[in-house]
């Protein structure tokens, strides 16, 4: 199988030699970092969003590093052998520092073991990834709606960031009231209790939704809740247009990266919703990867920097994605000859 690379603006797509995959590096020569999925079928164009995703994260928080997303094209007989040659051909450039990757939709953390083994970022990072990731999103949850004391929130996209999120929810005054997985939606008026969710994610995953409902809806019944704010996130583009029109929450928050596409922003905007950026609300666990300079505890740092950001771009004429991009590319041009191509919206 050959290799090759090509080029758009500052994007570099590059084929790997020795199976069906590539890796999308938005920032030409940049260190990067980001997830490696696998599927039969993995679409470019949908991995350079998720990497300029990346990028406008670390702008966000002043790091020179750039987004990254890779995949691994591979039919289920033939999966264990194409992500044991992918993590052989890659590891050296992790060992580097240069791209550093893990786990995304397909892919078990334990089979990127080896690259874990070589990677540069603290030891704490992987333990601490999904609670800060928790943490961020309600965090900004905070911010944009003024306060979560009373306040119901769903979850769609359920995931393992889920149980840290409810948690500080619940600590804000807030109450989790639904929340989706690829199973169905699980409501409860009055409000999850978050040890409960958390004991049954990590009992049953995605069928969690089956423990704390007896009678779950459908995935996509999570829109129709009310609630004063939906966090969104199970995949890029979920809230289009149609979606964004039955929003009844006043703040959507993403709990993924790009869930809103342009024409759903519109409409929600008009609708006089509050959109917060993803590259900022899913930012938590970038504090671990990437500790701030001035050191501090993760957590706390995460939480202060993040409502800092929020707080800064949240009344912008322009809305408070827009003004964050610009705030972003103007950290880029401090180091960079040319920004990326398009910006990260589905």
């Amino acid at each position: 199988m050959g290799s090759g690379r090509c080029h758009n603006a500052a994007v570099t797509i590059e084929k790997l030699a020795s199976t069906d995959a590539f890796i999308v590096a938005d920032l030409d020569g940049a260190p990067g970092a980001g997830i490696v999925r696998a599927a039969p079928k993995i679409l470019v164009d949908g991995a350079t969003l998720l990497a300029r995703s990346l990028t406008y994260r670390f702008a966000s928080f002043e790091r020179q590093v750039g987004g990254v997303s890779s995949g691994i094209n591979t039919a289920p007989d033939g999966r264990a052998d194409a992500i044991e040659a992918y993590v052989t051909e890659v590891e050296p450039r992790v060992r580097e520092g240069r791209v550093l990757l893990q786990a995304g939709k397909g892919v078990a953390p334990d089979e990127l073991g080896a690259l874990r083994a070589v990677d540069p970022r603290p030891v704490g990072y992987w333990d601490m990834e999904s609670e800060l990731t928790g943490l961020g999103i309600a965090v900004a949850a905070e911010v944009a709606s003024g306060g979560l004391d009373g306040r119901a929130v769903a979850i769609e996209g359920f995931d393992g960031a889920g149980p840290a999120l409810a948690r500080a929810v619940l600590e804000r005054g807030g109450r989790v009231v639904a929340l989706a997985t690829a199973v169905g939606t699980a409501v409860s008026p009055d409000g999850f209790d978050p040890a409960a969710l958390e004991a049954a994610w990590n009992d049953h995953g995605a069928e969690l939704v089956t423990v704390v409902d007896p009678q779950p809806g459908k995935p996509w019944a999570i829109f129709a809740v009310a609630t004063d704010v939906l966090v969104v996130g199970s995949k890029p583009g979920i809230v289009d247009d149609q979606v964004a029109g039955g929003v009844s929450a006043t703040v959507v928050v993403p709990g993924g990266p790009v869930p809103v596409t342009a024409k759903g922003l519109a409409v929600l905007r008009r609708a006089g919703r509050v959109v917060v950026p993803d590259f900022i609300s899913t930012a938590g666990s970038l504090f671990a990867g990437w500790p701030s300079p001035g050191g501090g505890d993760p957590a706390a740092v995460a939480a202060a920097d993040i409502a800092a950001t929020l707080t800064e771009v949240l009344d912008h004429e322009d809305g408070p994605l827009l003004a964050a991009c610009y705030r972003a590319e103007t950290y880029l041009r401090s180091w960079r000859d040319a920004l990326p191509f398009g910006r990260p919206l589905a």
